[in-house]
């Protein structure tokens, strides 16, 4: 018997599932929420249960101890030393993974060296891993990376067309996101096809953040968001790609400070910041259904810089045999793949299949037999990908 937990850490909040690898069950999977705050938030979900506590959680050690205490406490464990692995999310490992690595010193000072690009993230990441290896110093540790997927991007996609020493000097260039979700996703998608030895498929990862990624024989080969997650296409609260001229035109015509661009670009655009509504697709779409005008404009731009995207990476691809849909929005808003698919379906001959579409339930193809490109919705597995990954390379 195998348990291996699966662990993402964010700047306060807390994510995990435990798994028994033998069959790949989950056996709990919660998270704690708003640590640092004075009402932290812990759920847990075990046997068909849900439990949930507020205290507070000042620090991501007391985070995972509470996390481990529960465990013991619930019999979900009866020991702490059932769990052989621990596996981390970590959103940036730069140039220098391509695929996940046992976490050593050396490691953790290349994670470190890198929290520059990812500040809110990596540093997180990284506390997550001492708290655990302080509280189960017996578990091996491995980290999995959001970038490694991509770094089979070939130059020509990952340089940026600016003095060539910004990239030599600086570590300058296309890093992509989500990498992992990518994975799991496009490789199921394969399968559903035949695993095939030759094959093009687009995914969609739609949530908060989003991003697609093109993927031919089971490697990217380009991805939308780029140095950081900013770029891209439209998110909750993200602009994605715009002229950067306007951040000189904001700093220099209206006098705002560049640290106040950057932080209104990631937290107050996108979504939110066209409707003026919300950053939840659910909540703009409602508003747009109310007749909110620049609640349906936000909607309308979000779908066309989505299909740009589509648009770009089939002809990247040589053609296309798979569009998947994946993550918040990709996985549960019939309305957001019908819109999407219904401003592609003439360029590309795809036929929808409208009950699949709004009646189905998990994955599942969600086009005719006459459709040209097959659509699917993939619901994504992260912490799948990052246990098997921690189950093989700690040799479990």
């Amino acid at each position: 018997m195998s348990k291996i937990i699966a662990v993402n850490a964010g700047s306060s909040s807390l994510k995990f599932q435990l798994f028994e690898m033998d069959d790949e069950s989950v056996i709990t999977s919660g998270v704690i929420e708003r640590i640092g705050l004075d009402e932290s938030i812990f759920t847990v979900k075990y046997n068909g249960e849900k439990i949930q506590k507020k205290l507070p959680i000042p620090t991501h050690k007391e985070a995972v101890q509470l996390l481990l205490n529960t465990l013991i406490e619930h019999n979900i464990v009866s020991s702490l030393d059932e769990i052989k692995g621990v596996g981390h999310r970590v959103v940036q490992g730069g140039a220098y993974f391509n695929e996940s690595a046992i976490i050593n010193d050396d490691v953790v000072s290349k994670i470190e060296e890198l929290k520059s690009l990812a500040p809110l993230h990596n540093p997180a990441h990284l506390t997550g891993y001492y708290a655990f290896k302080e509280a189960i110093p017996s578990a091996g540790a491995v980290a999995v990376f959001d970038t490694a997927f991509h770094q089979t991007l070939e130059p020509r996609c990952y340089i940026y067309p600016i003095p060539y020493k910004f990239y030599t000097d600086y570590k300058i260039r296309k890093y992509g996101a989500h990498g992992t979700s990518h994975y799991y996703v496009s490789h199921r998608v394969i399968e559903k096809l035949g695993n095939p030895e030759e094959s093009r498929v687009i995914v969609a990862h739609l949530g908060a953040g989003g991003s697609l990624t093109a993927v031919k024989n089971g490697k990217s080969i380009n991805t939308s968001m780029g140095f950081t997650p900013l770029a891209g296409i439209v998110m909750g609260t993200r602009s994605g790609d715009l002229d950067p001229s306007i951040i000189d035109y904001l700093i220099e015509e209206i006098g705002m400070d560049i640290k106040d661009v950057i932080s209104m670009l990631n937290k107050e655009s996108g979504l939110l910041g066209v409707s003026g509504v919300s950053s939840d697709f659910r909540d703009v779409i409602e508003a747009a259904q109310a007749g909110h005008e620049r609640a349906q404009l936000a909607i309308d731009i979000y779908f066309r810089r989505i299909i740009a995207y589509i648009g770009r990476y089939f002809i990247a691809l040589g053609g296309c045999d798979a569009i998947a849909f994946t993550a918040g929005i990709g996985e549960n808003s019939a309305y957001a793949r019908k819109e999407i698919i219904g401003l592609v379906s003439e360029a590309l001959g795809i036929v929808i299949d409208d009950d699949a579409n709004e009646n189905g339930e998990g994955e599942r193809l969600i086009t005719k037999p006459e459709s040209k490109i097959k659509v699917y919705v993939i619901p994504t597995n992260e912490e799948l990908v990052i246990a098997r990954d921690t189950k093989r390379l700690l040799n479990l």
